[in-house]
């Protein structure tokens, strides 16, 4: 017996929410940081190198399948993601590399906006979804009520925290959240459509087996097909004269098709396994203080959308087994295992927002007036006051006033001399006057809109992205990227036709190449390179390769904002007369 539904939503509830103002928000959340800046530390730069390491390789098709940067294979066993970035640096050769590749993945996060969108929306045309039918009509039409659904699943994924900086990395992280929302997408259209959703789950499940996720991919389409049988079970035995659109038998052949995929290539590629990693077993860190992290990670990097979602599972608790709370839940548990048992621990939760974003939407329509004026509220004084300390610390960095200010920044950014964009403060000051309009426009008696309480914290979140990445650009990248030190090292060398190094991290291998153009090589005792850069870490371990005295230190060079990215330069002696 089906129980009833939570949802009470009037037809006047249910206005769309315009497509333009929708599309102007994911494109003010996606372009910013797009352009100005080079990739940052360290996951960013390093999934740069091994891209740009494949797009000059020249060693044949094999080494596609093995990437490696100087002899190192990446941290993350993918092969997708590094591929797409180097196709990426081969089309557009009148590009920056860089640039090229984030352009590739902004493209894959608005595929995972839209495949988020429509997930959501055909979740909520579910039967067991839809909300209480009036007696006397007026109830929300089922498609209006979906994209209004829809509209909220995509505002609380833009207004999730955690995604700001990470989905604008160039890292496998993103490749996998766009494959994971493709898979969950066609799990959640297949009972109404057959074409989009299957390439969605083929794309999904062979795009995770080939971003370093084939276990995950593989725990993601297990639960989906086992939901999928128990439905079509479940539908074989209902009695209903209009019976609801289900999982047919090609429809579960499909998503057992993907799981299929998955496995293969998994198994093709050696990689079903997880790297488990339990709170308190890395040495040196008790288990509580890993918990502890975890904790506050849980709670920054999922919000505002995890207290909606707990509310959604509180009043939609007697239908905990219907596909509209199930499917995104079982999407939301596996990145959330993941979380606990890998080192990966921000990026595997990165996997778990669209399907936490989806349980935040329905929240929405079990919502009382009080509980959304208290969520506008809070929303408005929180990311209005982040906006007024950027502002504030951006004053004090342009002109040393007021003095606490600026001298935070100086001690955050060492090294960094302020400079002055107009461009960019005519845009800081267009998004700010843009979330006063829609503060006063939310505050105002527009109250209907089912999505509505999702308005501002989407908003807010995109403003307070857009002034960083506008008015604080410059000091971001300065303290975010390894240029500075890299650009200190190549002043110091000059033209050089190669270096030898040794101990230096992936990061920086990568950031030597793209920053300084330097041909690095392994030290030897039969370099010919005239110039060796060294981690301080494994300076005692130069004796046992080269002759100390054939080099001379020249210096270190310091990263300024992290004492531990310190590069020793060693120069060739000149030889004795």
């Amino acid at each position: 017996m089906n129980q009833p539904t939570p949802a009470i939503v009037a037809q006047s509830a249910v206005r769309r929410l315009p497509r333009i103002a929708l599309l102007m928000l994911c494109a003010a959340y996606l372009m910013p940081g797009l352009l100005g800046r080079g990739p940052w530390k360290s996951a960013d730069v390093t999934a740069f190198g091994y891209m740009s390491a494949l797009a000059q390789n020249t060693a044949g098709i094999a080494r596609w399948f093995d990437p490696l940067l100087l002899g190192l294979r990446p941290e993350t066993p993918a092969l997708l993601p590094y591929w797409l970035g180097a196709w990426a640096i081969q089309l557009a050769p009148w590009l920056r590399p860089d640039l090229a590749v984030r352009i590739v993945f902004a493209l894959m996060l608005w595929g995972t906006f839209t495949a988020t969108w429509y997930a959501v929306y055909y979740l909520a045309r579910t039967p067991r979804a839809q909300p209480v039918a009036f007696a006397f009509g007026g109830e929300a039409r089922p498609t209006d009520y979906a994209r209004a659904m829809a509209d909220g699943g995509l505002l609380a994924l833009i207004a999730s925290l955690g995604l700001a900086q990470l989905g604008h990395e160039t890292t496998p992280a993103l490749a996998q959240l766009f494959f994971v929302a493709c898979l969950f997408y066609g799990v959640a259209a297949l009972p109404y459509r057959r074409t989009a959703p299957l390439v969605g789950l083929a794309v999904g499940s062979l795009g995770l087996a080939l971003s370093g996720a084939p276990s995950l991919g593989l725990a993601l389409g297990l639960g989906a097909l086992w939901l999928a049988i128990r439905e079509h079970r479940g539908a074989a035995r209902d009695d209903s004269t209009e019976p609801a659109p289900t999982f047919g038998w090609p429809a579960i052949a499909g998503v057992a098709l993907a799981v299929a995929i998955a496995l293969l290539v998994a198994v093709a590629l050696k990689q079903v396994h997880w790297r488990i990693a339990l709170p308190g077993s890395h040495p040196g860190i008790s288990a509580w203080s890993d918990w502890r992290s975890l904790i506050k990670l849980f709670i920054w990097f999922t919000w505002p959308a995890w207290p909606l979602a707990v509310w959604t599972l509180w009043r939609w608790r007697r239908q905990l087994g219907a596909r509209h709370v199930a499917l995104p839940l079982w999407f939301l548990l596996v990145p959330v295992a993941a979380t606990l048992l890998t080192d990966f621990a921000d990026r595997s939760l990165l996997l778990a927002l669209p399907a936490l974003a989806t349980l935040a939407a329905f929240a929405l329509p079990t919502f009382r007036r009080s509980v959304s004026a208290l969520i506008d509220w809070f929303t408005l004084l929180f990311f209005s006051g982040s906006a007024v300390l950027i502002w504030l610390y951006w004053i004090a960095m342009q002109t040393g006033t007021p003095p606490k200010m600026a001298g935070s920044v100086a001690r955050l950014a060492p090294g960094y001399v302020a400079e002055f964009s107009p461009l960019a403060f005519v845009l800081a000051v267009l998004a700010t006057l843009v979330w006063c309009w829609l503060v006063r426009w939310r505050t105002g008696r527009h109250r209907a809109a089912l999505w509505k309480t999702l308005v501002l914290p989407a908003g807010g979140v995109t403003l307070c992205w857009m002034l960083l990445m506008t008015l604080w650009l410059p000091a971001l990248d300065h303290a975010l990227s390894y240029a500075p030190q890299v650009r200190a090292i190549a002043q110091r060398t000059g033209p050089t036709r190669c270096v030898a190094e040794l101990g230096v991290g992936r990061a920086q291998i990568a950031a030597l190449r793209h920053h300084a153009g330097f041909e690095l090589q392994p030290i030897n005792s039969h370099t010919e390179c005239d110039w060796l850069i060294v981690k301080p870490e494994v300076v005692s371990l130069l004796h046992h390769i080269v002759s100390l005295e054939d080099w001379r230190l020249i210096g270190t060079f310091r990263r300024t904002t992290n004492p531990n990215d310190d590069l020793l330069l060693y120069q060739r002696a000149p030889a004795s007369q």
